[in-house]
């Protein structure tokens, strides 16, 4: 009977560990040296997986109260996140395997073995191991199912990346191509291969002529893997930096993952900003130096481009400097396409702003503008600048940039405190560093995330201007 009650509170100790354990893999693109390596907040796994882990070898047989303590403290942690562990089939099929080999190595225990403390980590790993060979298998027949999909549409593909602005580009590319033709682009931040092969197995429509993909990577290899599948016919490069340098080690990485995009055995043309340091072709096209005039303000930005060695004065609603850039790239593949530029000049006066990139919003008398989705250091400065001749209080609310340099967001934090009245520092990789170079502006930093409307309200008046600079996850 003890044998019997220690087996069902050792199976749901497995399962409370197993669902921290597919959670981070799920935040972390189900890598697991990710999650090993490179988590943002790696003293999680002391409390939340080793120290239960240790205190069930520790205390087998008066193990009962720490596992209630474990799943209420679980419990109320994911409770707290803004990212939770969604139950995809994926996951279904994790927790499946888990359950059988939980299962089966503690009956086998109880049966034959006599353990006297069942093992704990085995039907993780094992169920890590088969789970991953399942996954790598559906992956290859959805891949196939994805290529013969894409052979039968036959749709121009344009492939774009960059380290700021690619998303950008891509909805402006969307909304410019659409007005002529029927025209499909990967949803939301879908960018890696494994998204982009979902989403033509879903959602690409079987009418589509233009196919815009954007391409994201975390390590050398994995835009080249996008590009040998997809083999794009055009392919554009927009603005590359510092992004995700914590993976990528030296910018020369950055930039050979980049250029890997290039790659395309069916490449017509490729659209590259001037400073990318590769050797022009005949079908390269570059864009960014043909800038000209530049003006932003609150209302939106206009500028004059340089085509053909003449001068043509675009206006966009859109807000941002950096932006005339990723305009600048859609309106280059466009003339591509046979878009006139008169016509342009139409469409780009009506473009919208991509939701949570520099969005703005008046409610209750306050200015609003979200640019929640914007976690580059040049992007982040150049809303600064948008924003500082604003007459009344300025208000923003961030997290500083989460994957950087110390350096950067020390620049950053020096900038936030020449512009803005109040500073509220939320997520807390970088918070040391902006309460330590953030001294004339008044700062707020907050612990709890799910309180950040309330502390909003009780610190914001109307006529203030609230800047949502990057988000970050509250498991961050």
């Amino acid at each position: 009977m003890v044998k019997i009650f220690h087996f069902i509170e050792h199976i749901i100790f497995i399962l409370s560990l197993g669902y921290y354990f597919i959670l981070n893999l799920q935040w972390y693109n189900y890598k697991i040296d990710r999650v090993l390596l490179h988590h943002h907040r790696p003293s999680q796994h002391i409390y939340l997986f080793l120290l239960p882990f240790f205190l069930y070898i520790a205390f087998r047989e008066l193990f009962l109260p720490f596992l209630l303590i474990y799943i209420l403290y679980l419990y109320f942690w994911q409770k707290k996140l803004d990212k939770k562990l969604v139950f995809t089939a994926r996951v279904k099929r994790f927790f499946l395997i888990l359950v059988f080999f939980a299962f089966f190595i503690d009956i086998l225990c109880i049966a034959k073995f006599n353990c006297k403390i069942f093992p704990t980590l085995l039907p993780l790993i094992l169920a890590f191991i088969v789970s991953n060979l399942i996954e790598k298998f559906l992956f290859t027949a959805y891949k196939s199912e994805a290529a013969k999909k894409l052979k039968e549409i036959d749709p121009s593909i344009i492939g774009v990346t960059a380290s700021y602005g690619k998303t950008s580009i891509k909805n402006f590319l969307f909304q410019i191509l659409s007005q002529k033709y029927n025209t499909y682009a990967t949803p939301r931040s879908v960018n890696t291969l494994g998204g982009i092969i979902k989403d033509i197995n879903q959602d690409l429509p079987k009418n589509t002529q233009i196919y815009i993909v954007e391409a994201g990577a975390r390590e050398r290899g994995d835009i080249y893997e996008i590009a040998s599948f997809l083999n794009p016919q055009y392919v554009v490069i927009g603005k590359l930096g510092p992004q995700h340098i914590e993976y990528f080690k030296t910018m020369e990485n950055i930039i050979a993952t980049k250029l890997e995009l290039l790659s395309s055995n069916r490449l017509k043309k490729a659209f590259l900003y001037d400073e990318i340091p590769v050797k022009d072709k005949e079908n390269f096209v570059k864009f960014g130096k043909n800038i000209n005039n530049l003006k932003s303000s609150l209302d939106g930005i206009s500028f004059d481009l340089e085509i053909d060695n003449k001068l043509y004065h675009f206006e966009a609603p859109v807000l941002g400097a950096f932006n005339a850039i990723n305009i600048t790239a859609a309106i280059m593949v466009a003339l591509e396409f046979g878009f006139s530029i008169e016509n342009l000049q139409k469409i780009v006066k009506n473009l919208k702003s991509v939701e949570h990139r520099l969005q703005k919003i008046e409610s209750n008398g306050k200015i609003i503008i979200d640019d929640s989705f914007n976690g580059n250091f040049e992007g982040m400065i150049s809303s600064y600048e948008l924003v500082k001749n604003y007459p009344k209080r300025k208000v923003i609310v961030t997290p500083g940039i989460v994957e950087s340099t110390k350096e950067a967001n020390e620049k950053l934090a020096r900038k936030i405190d020449e512009v803005f009245d109040l500073v509220i520092i939320t997520g807390k990789i970088n918070r040391e560093i902006l309460d330590k170079n953030i001294n004339r502006a008044k700062k707020i930093v907050l612990e709890d995330k799910s309180k950040l409307q309330e502390v909003l309200a009780q610190n914001t008046k109307p006529g203030d201007l609230i800047l949502f600079s990057n988000d970050t996850p509250a498991y961050l």
